[in-house]
């Protein structure tokens, strides 16, 4: 890369996942924090149905206004990414006169959560394409993404996981009374999830076993893959950021999320569209505990092989130890986005974290490592 110039970076939003939106807020973060003076910006959205397109560069845009949550504009130039890295970049499909192609394309920043983004679809297309990328490679990527086998490697690598059982797609079809029968042996409540998806998008608490099948049916809704976890009373909500680097991974302070009176738990409008929750950051933490929290969000970090970075949420038991709930590889970045604010809180502000993060994709490269 010629070092006079800018490092182009291409930033791909949107989705076709059930968090498209929050996608949309991530990106329109990082737009605002990137130096012009140091990159070369092309902001890249993908639409619901899954067309990739050139989005303005316009981190207003992509807030929540009103209670509306944000969307990609379809109308922009249709792209594609090539998986030939001899061909290297993003080719503008629709332009008016000849096709035209971007080279010099440096990195990308996905900047994708959910399935057909952050489970390794995109990671792997840009593998074929020889092209640097923020954050954990395929294995990881898809691993992390379902947290059903996210459990079983974080159990396997000796790390505390709560009580789940897994519920495929046949298994329910075929057998729900077997799959009911299940679940009934983990202590009410239970809480029901798409296996692979995020942003506590359709999550049921459930306290009573005759609500379980609706349960199950609003989380198959987003994914014919369900995993229902035991819920623990009295714990604390404690999340940990962990950033990649030459000298290995590295922990952030800890925060905690209380859920304010009005809401079961930490759900989708608790998140982003009503001031329901306190995000405690630092988290005030006895000393061995969070120094527990820190170690055992990088032995996750590696037992799952992640790259660049993770949020890695836990709960914390009245006794202080700590069981891991979920390892995020692509977490929210938006303004009020737990990652950011730990490392903020940890001496990293906003945009130092972004230019590490670039650089870190860049250093890392694709390919076997």
């Amino acid at each position: 890369m010629d070092e006079q110039r800018r490092i182009r970076v291409a930033v791909v939003f949107g989705g076709r996942s059930s968090e498209h939106a929050i996608s949309c807020i991530s990106a329109g973060s990082i737009l605002a924090a990137l130096d012009r003076t140091r990159y070369d910006v092309l902001p890249i959205g993908i639409t619901p149905e899954g067309r990739w397109v050139i989005e303005r560069d316009d981190p207003e845009r992509l807030r929540i206004a009103e209670g509306r949550l944000p969307a990609v504009d379809a109308a922009g130039s249709a792209v594609a990414l090539h998986g030939d890295p001899t061909r290297g970049g993003v080719e503008v499909r629709d332009a008016q006169d000849a096709a035209a192609m971007f080279h010099d394309v440096d990195v990308v920043f996905p900047v994708l959560h959910g399935p057909w983004g952050e489970d390794g679809t995109i990671q792997g297309l840009l593998e074929l394409a020889g092209i640097p990328y923020v954050g954990s490679g395929v294995f990881a990527s898809a691993a992390a993404m379902d947290k059903g086998h996210m459990k079983a490697v974080l159990a396997a690598a000796g790390l505390a996981v709560g009580p789940y059982e897994l519920i495929t797609a046949r298994q329910w079809t075929e057998g729900p009374a077997v799959v009911l029968e299940r679940v009934a042996r983990l202590a009410m409540p239970v809480f029901v999830k798409p296996a692979r998806a995020g942003s506590s998008v359709g999550i049921t608490r459930v306290s009573d076993p005759a609500d379980l099948p609706a349960a199950i049916e609003a989380a198959r809704a987003h994914d014919p893959r369900v995993i229902v976890e035991q819920g623990f009373l009295g714990v604390r909500e404690i999340e940990c950021g962990v950033l990649d680097g030459p000298e290995g991974p590295v922990a952030s302070v800890p925060a905690e999320i209380v859920v304010r009176p009005g809401h079961d738990f930490y759900d989708f409008e608790a998140k982003y569209l009503e001031d329901a929750v306190d995000l405690v950051v630092p988290a005030a933490l006895p000393a061995e505990v969070e120094a527990a929290v820190r170690r055992q969000s990088v032995a996750a970090f590696e037992a799952l092989t992640c790259e660049g970075l993770a949020r890695v949420d836990f709960f914390v038991l009245p006794d202080g130890s700590a069981v891991v709930n979920e390892v995020n590889t692509m977490p929210g970045f938006t303004s009020i986005s737990m990652f950011p604010r730990m490392w903020q809180a940890s001496g990293l502000s906003y945009p130092e974290l972004v230019d590490r993060l670039v650089a870190d994709a860049l250093r890392r490269g694709t390919g076997l490592r």
